[in-house]
């Protein structure tokens, strides 16, 4: 039985098909994810899964199937009210703004005129969990390092106040140290109440935070469990390949 037929589902994915042009890169893709949970994708390159969070955010739309958020439906709805709604994208690449300051990154994501002033508690707490920001806060976001920039386009999602953070490769090109402050950070704000679902390329850094994995193969998931059920069985690197049974 999939989980979520047993818990209260924040999101809800169903038969969903997307194509750029005549291509399909994600079919008949089904799944849940309950509120509170920490749930990886994971996949080579070009299986799907960034696709996947696009669509989920509201940045492509499906050719078919649909997706529910907090019992609502998202199709066709703009991407402004699905942040309003409480989903905050991380896209690969960060895309902060390099000549901006770290101040200003965040103002814009505010979305609040005359500046951060009314976020000022949420900001705050942002701060805490990211310190180097408030060391850099007048400083180009440009001149922070891959890891730094990450967690500021970490803080610019969780500054809407989201109830599902997605990021998609929140390790890609960076050091060992920042990968493990990354995760380490996204468990923090899963206990604070905030559900995750996180696009990643390393099985074993999954099976280390999640509390469940879809494996992806040509736009399907071909895979899925919980964690410890997982961490379990041998052929996770072939299934990874598209090689190992999938079941």
């Amino acid at each position: 039985m999939h989980i979520w037929g047993l818990r209260e589902m924040l999101l809800e994915v169903e038969g969903l098909e997307i194509r750029y042009g005549r291509v399909p890169a994600v079919r008949d893709l089904t799944f849940g994810i309950a509120e509170g949970e920490f749930v990886c994708f994971v996949g080579p390159n070009g299986v799907g899964k960034s696709t996947t969070t696009l669509a989920v955010a509201g940045v492509v739309q499906p050719a078919k199937g649909s997706i529910r958020f907090d019992g609502h439906p998202l199709a066709g709805t703009l991407i402004e009210t699905i942040v309003s709604k409480g989903i905050a994208l991380v896209p690969e690449g960060r895309r902060i703004f390099g000549r901006m300051s770290v101040r200003e990154n965040l103002v814009v994501a505010s979305g609040v005129r005359g500046g951060l002033g009314r976020k000022r508690a949420v900001l705050d707490r942002i701060l805490e969990l990211f310190p180097i920001l408030r060391q850099r806060f007048e400083s180009p976001a440009g001149f922070l390092s891959g890891g730094e920039q990450q967690q500021l386009a970490i803080a610019r999602a969780l500054l809407t106040e989201p109830k599902l953070l997605v990021v998609d490769e929140p390790s890609l090109g960076l050091a060992p140290k920042y990968v493990e402050l990354v995760y380490e950070t996204f468990s923090r704000i899963r206990s604070e109440g905030v559900t995750l679902l996180i696009v990643e390329q390393s099985v074993r850094r999954a099976l280390k935070y999640a509390d469940r994995i879809c494996f992806m193969q040509s736009g399907r998931i071909v895979l899925e469990g919980n964690t410890p059920d997982l961490a379990q069985r041998t052929d996770l690197e072939l299934v990874y390949f598209g090689e190992g049974k999938r079941d």
